[in-house]
């Protein structure tokens, strides 16, 4: 007797991640996109349609197959590679207790060990990098401004590219002390500061956005909430335009990880800011391991200080002692920036 698999991953996307486990829904694309490719690929190996494959045929070898595929066809690195192998795993985890006559199967595809990778060295930019890619957008325009709000926003609070583009406009707070709010990876959520010239960029976009109905903070063309591949075009676009200017960029490779990654060595340079043992941190971890630091006993213990240096975001941190330059664009000047230690 036959069994097929349809109706058990539509189970899985359907009431498993969602009700059961209470998946994000970026969680629910990535493992929908993951089966995607796994179908598509059952699909052609056994020239058969997706909806007539059966359990039995959904084995180990099968999935071996699949993430050869990956890498050597699809070209996809390890790490993409171990994510899409997570993601078969939860489902095979599933169906093991729906269908008992499968777990044989459903053993040997657990027992599928993850490859190990080296880890790589992220990039980060430069003071006068940032400030050239800042530089591109025309403010005289409103995708201009949209643009350069974005770019600035994505790296002085030192922001997932997922989490820019789903900001939604009530997550920021534009008055004395103007902050945006953060719902991260994980269900994280983190309070961050904004730097005067950020802000100046966010309120000069939000005077020239549309009065759309979509919750999001920045929007394209059609008044619809940006996509990451969209911001990722857009940041492509300037560093590519910068280059022009300030040939180092044509050397790197900018993806939006690199603003963030370029927030935390910010951080880690900023006069005052002693933290000399997190230099592999990102910005949110930053926060728990000084929050960590500081004991039970203690008044900072729980208060989201981290990004106290983030006023010198764009400039150069080494020269701040004795510079007195703005940022084009932002009446920020180096001497703004907080010198005394934030904890």
């Amino acid at each position: 007797m036959t069994i097929p698999l349809a109706p058990h991953i539509v189970a899985f996307f359907r009431e498993r991640l969602p009700k059961d486990r209470g998946a994000s829904v970026h969680t629910c694309d990535a493992y929908a996109y993951a089966f995607k490719l796994l179908l598509q690929f059952l699909a052609a190996r056994m020239r058969r349609s997706p909806s007539s494959i059966d359990i039995e045929q959904f084995d180990s070898q099968v999935v071996v197959a699949f993430l050869r595929h990956l890498e050597e066809r699809r070209h996809c690195t390890i790490a993409t590679r171990n994510a899409r192998l997570a993601a078969i795993k939860s489902f095979v985890r599933f169906l093991e207790l729906r269908v008992p006559s499968a777990i044989e199967n459903c053993r040997r595809i657990l027992a599928i060990p993850m490859k190990r990778a080296d880890s790589r060295i992220v990039s980060h930019m430069t003071a006068e990098e940032i400030e050239a890619v800042l530089r591109q957008p025309d403010i005289s325009t409103r995708a201009g401004r949209r643009d350069r709000a974005m770019i600035h926003l994505a790296f002085a609070a030192g922001l997932r590219v997922s989490e820019l583009v789903a900001l939604p406009l009530t997550a920021v707070t534009l008055g004395q002390t103007p902050t945006v709010h953060i719902l991260g990876k994980g269900r994280r959520e983190r309070a961050l500061p904004i730097w005067k010239g950020a802000v100046s960029d966010v309120k000069a976009w939000l005077a020239v956005r549309n009065t759309s109905s979509t919750p999001e903070l920045f929007l394209n063309a059609s008044g619809q909430a940006l996509t990451r591949s969209g911001f990722e075009y857009i940041l492509e676009k300037h560093v590519a335009a910068a280059s022009k200017s300030c040939p180092s960029l044509a050397k790197k490779t900018v993806s939006p990880h690199v603003l963030r990654h370029t927030c935390a060595m910010t951080i880690l340079v900023a006069p005052g800011a002693q933290l000399h043992g997190l230099l592999e941190l990102e910005p949110a971890r930053a926060v728990r391991r000084e929050d960590e630091a500081a004991g039970p006993g203690s008044q900072l213990a729980g208060q989201p200080h981290v990004l106290g240096a983030h006023e010198a975001a764009d400039l150069d941190l080494h020269a701040a002692r004795s510079s007195e330059r703005a940022l084009p664009g932002s009446s920020t000047r180096i001497s703004d920036v907080p010198t005394r230690k934030p904890w």
